[in-house]
């Protein structure tokens, strides 16, 4: 049976931005601070809960820190378009931008360290636990040369760990 692949348009490119006007590029900056304004404190909350050991209440941020995020990355690919306008019509705005964004980056930074601490912490003691269950599953027993006998995969337990808190 023949059949004839049916030709589709190609779709329309989409059409490119005009050029904002430099209003437009500042409401942009303004937004873009904002947003990392409000992402830094809920980072720096994050921050505070885990270095308190409190993970679960650190965990219910989840879905703030990610629209946070979300809007940030939509904010910042909004400014970059608009960066040489920017630069020409408010330099001075765009260095006070490019310092709160070094100052985000660095709290963004200590909040990093404070997670993978945490996730290395956690994980050594998920170990621990695994070493110390496998050691007392394994029989003590001695082959004929004297030899401590290398225990089998019989003898070798699953961990199972519940990942909700």
């Amino acid at each position: 049976m023949n059949q004839r692949l049916q030709q589709r348009p190609a779709p329309a490119p989409a059409p490119r931005p005009a050029t904002p006007t430099p209003p437009e590029v500042r409401k942009l900056a303004e937004e873009l601070m904002e947003v990392m304004s409000a992402l830094l404190g809920t980072i720096e909350l994050e921050t505070e809960l885990v270095r308190a050991g409190k993970v679960r209440e650190a965990m219910r941020l989840e879905t703030q820190k990610s629209e946070l995020s979300r809007r940030y990355m939509l904010a910042v690919e909004g400014l970059k378009t608009a960066q040489k306008v920017l630069s020409q019509a408010a330099p001075e705005l765009l260095t006070t931008l490019r310092r709160h964004h070094d100052t985000f980056r660095a709290m963004l930074q200590v909040n990093l360290t404070v997670l993978a601490t945490a996730h290395a912490v956690s994980e050594g003691i998920v170990r621990g636990v695994n070493t110390e269950m496998q050691r007392r599953n394994m029989p003590n027993t001695y082959t004929a040369a004297g030899q401590r006998a290398a225990p089998t995969a019989r003898h070798i337990a699953p961990l199972a760990v519940s990942r909700s808190l």
